[in-house]
């Protein structure tokens, strides 16, 4: 598929894509090529994709493996995956972030600007081998963050906490349709175990996302402001900010909060 081709498809389908769902068609086949390469899918692998578009992954996923689920909200854009593709997917119609998703072992999805978070938390809820997705290249770069960089934050600790993640390669703007103002990035998930112990995955959540959504406040401050006590002022990083800590500090913050039993 190239430029002309979605062009056409778009004209076709009487398709307006929208702004408000993030809606930007990749028209370059050597980065979807790349894309599912990335992914390492094996003939026997259940595949997951949200927001198939026009199809540009989904021709290539059905190529490799014969178990490919599609979501898709939009009703014309699911009209012509199914007219395409028939039973060689299983078509999935309605919101990625309120439908149960199957159970799938790779996820490789362009994903919709808009909803790049939550399906990101979504994603992290499920038992996968591997995941690559096409994001804002900000996003990426929040994703893989280190402590004390500008793009550090609740993202790229809940990340480190569930997954190796890095960035693949930057894609153009100029490679989809309608060109969105900014570049996009392809992003590995992994998923494994946490490299440090939390003795309450509740608190220390609870923890990370008081910390960052008053980032510019102390520790103390910020777990004040969202109603966490703080049992003992001895704890350490109290007066240090959220941004400054790495996400081990950040667990061993949370393992005295909830060792103290008062939170």
């Amino acid at each position: 598929m190239n430029r002309n081709e979605t062009s056409r498809l778009i004209n076709e389908r009487n398709i307006v894509p929208k702004k408000s769902k993030g809606q930007n068609f990749l028209t370059d086949d050597r980065v979807a090529l790349r894309h599912v390469g990335f992914a390492s899918i094996e003939s026997d692998d259940k595949v997951l994709e949200v927001g198939p578009g026009l199809g540009i992954l989904t021709e290539k996923l059905i190529g490799i493996c014969d178990h490919v689920t599609a979501i898709e909200i939009d009703r014309k854009l699911a009209d012509h995956v199914e007219e395409v593709f028939g039973n060689r997917i299983e078509l999935i119609r309605g919101d990625a972030l309120s439908v149960e998703w199957p159970r799938f072992d790779r996820f490789v999805s362009n994903l919709p600007y808009s909803i790049s978070t939550p399906v990101i938390f979504k994603l992290m809820e499920h038992d996968f081998k591997k995941a690559v997705v096409m994001v804002q290249k900000e996003f990426a770069e929040r994703m893989v963050a280190k402590r004390g960089e500008r793009d550090y934050s609740r993202l790229t600790v809940n990340m480190y906490y569930r997954a190796e993640c890095r960035i693949l390669e930057t894609v153009p703007a100029s490679r989809f349709k309608p060109r969105p103002k900014v570049d996009s990035a392809l992003v590995e998930i992994v998923p494994r175990p946490a490299p440090f112990t939390v003795n309450d995955e509740t608190i220390f959540f609870k923890v990370v996302n008081a910390g960052f959504l008053h980032r510019r406040k102390k520790i103390r401050s910020a777990l004040r402001t969202e109603n966490i006590m703080i049992p003992d002022s001895s704890i350490p990083f109290l007066d240090d900010r959220m941004e400054t800590l790495s996400p081990e500090d950040i667990g061993k913050l949370s393992n005295m909060l909830s060792e103290s039993g008062k939170i």
